[in-house]
């Protein structure tokens, strides 16, 4: 069963005030002539899903480097690259997108977090200190969590390998297989850095951040690797992995075993395993916990910490959140010099304002995670 998309001339969700991307349309532009343009597009669409085929102008990027930290810039790693892609191709993301949803969505790992309706960080979070809690909750326990990082891993997706991982979805029609292998293919992009701008490279490796891409990969992405042992957890947000290991009377060969098998699922898979930026936290609440033997990966030694950004909160080893509640109390933003003092009168007007500015400057970094550590919070 071939996809067929119908367009109706609404306005696109994209940013009308951005600039034009690499084909030199803008989003005001086709807001501005929706009605005129519907019809073309929709038949171009339509080719394209017959024919299993991407047009070239489509699959051309523009990459920006974007630096992580201003302050700090010492080497290329400093930038991260941003991708602008086409906005025509984007709202025919949207389109299949849905259909692939569809198909995709009760195949993938209940422990995906990322890519899916009704599910957050949060739950990603809450969902794996449960694991933990509920563990340690039998006497002879404890926990080994494992904070995997990868190098790029959405620029490291071989279309081949994804296309034959579509291939043994049974519910995935062979032309919907075709059209994603060759949009990832044959992609065009180069450099641009201030006024100057590189030449053009064809590449065939890797997905854009687009829209549709990231449900594209999620076949191949490490949660679809099996689990053979209950005791194991792997849980996944985007390309943030973690492997939670419940040890019950120091048998970690399950654990071990693995992690053993997601290092050989990488390696099979071209994704390259940071070992660097891998670390490893250990959760143990028994009186006289002895040392732990050290994780090994591709015979590097896995560092152990006591705490750790986990998706955005920070988790420490004694499962309490003063890190986290000082962290987020130094990013809470503007207080007294800016909010006025109880007893000082306000006009109506400015009071609706300063709510708003509380609201979109301090509540929303005082409330992140909330679910999380709130219930938990002894200061």
């Amino acid at each position: 069963m071939r996809l067929t998309v119908r367009i109706k001339p609404t306005k696109p969700r994209q940013k009308i005030r951005k600039a034009p991307e690499p084909d030199g349309v803008s989003p005001s532009c086709l807001k501005a002539c929706a009605d005129q343009l519907t019809p073309i597009f929709t038949q171009i669409f339509n080719r394209s899903l017959e024919l299993c085929e991407v047009p070239s102008c489509f699959k051309h990027s523009t990459i920006i480097a974007i630096p992580k930290k201003p302050s700090i810039i010492t080497e290329l790693n400093d930038y991260r690259p941003v991708a602008l892609t086409s906005v025509v191709m984007k709202s025919f993301e949207r389109l299949v997108l849905a259909h692939l949803k569809d198909i995709t969505g009760p195949l993938l790992h209940p422990l995906l977090f990322a890519y899916r309706a009704n599910r957050s960080v949060d739950d990603a979070v809450n969902m794996g200190l449960h694991y933990i809690l509920q563990h340690l909750d039998s006497p002879g326990t404890y926990a080994r969590i494992l904070f995997v990082d990868f190098s790029l891993a959405f620029n490291t997706i071989i279309p081949d390998i994804l296309h034959s991982k579509l291939s043994q979805l049974t519910v995935m029609p062979a032309p919907n297989c075709q059209w994603i292998s060759n949009f990832l293919t044959d992609r065009r992009q180069q450099v641009r850095l201030g006024s100057i701008t590189s030449s053009t490279q064809t590449i065939s490796t890797g997905a854009p951040r687009g829209v549709c891409s990231p449900h594209c990969s999620s076949p191949s992405t490490p949660i679809t690797a099996p689990q053979g042992d209950p005791n194991v957890k792997l849980l996944k947000f985007a390309d943030d992995t973690t492997v939670i290991g419940l040890i019950q009377d120091g048998d970690e060969s399950a654990y071990r075993r693995e992690v053993e098998q997601l290092v050989l699922w990488c390696s099979q898979n071209n994704l390259e395993l940071n070992t660097l930026k891998t670390v490893e936290m250990t959760v143990d609440f028994r009186r006289s916990p002895p040392t732990l033997p050290p994780l090994s990966i591709l015979n590097n030694m896995v560092s152990a910490v006591e705490t750790f950004r986990f998706l955005g909160s920070i988790i420490s080893q004694d499962l309490k959140w003063e890190s986290n509640i000082d962290a987020i109390h130094q990013e809470e933003g503007p207080g007294e010099d800016v909010f006025p003092a109880p007893t000082q009168e306000v006009q109506p007007a400015a009071q609706e304002l300063l709510i708003q500015f509380y609201i979109a400057i301090a509540q929303s970094v005082l409330c992140t995670f909330i679910t999380v550590w709130f219930g938990s919070a002894t200061k």
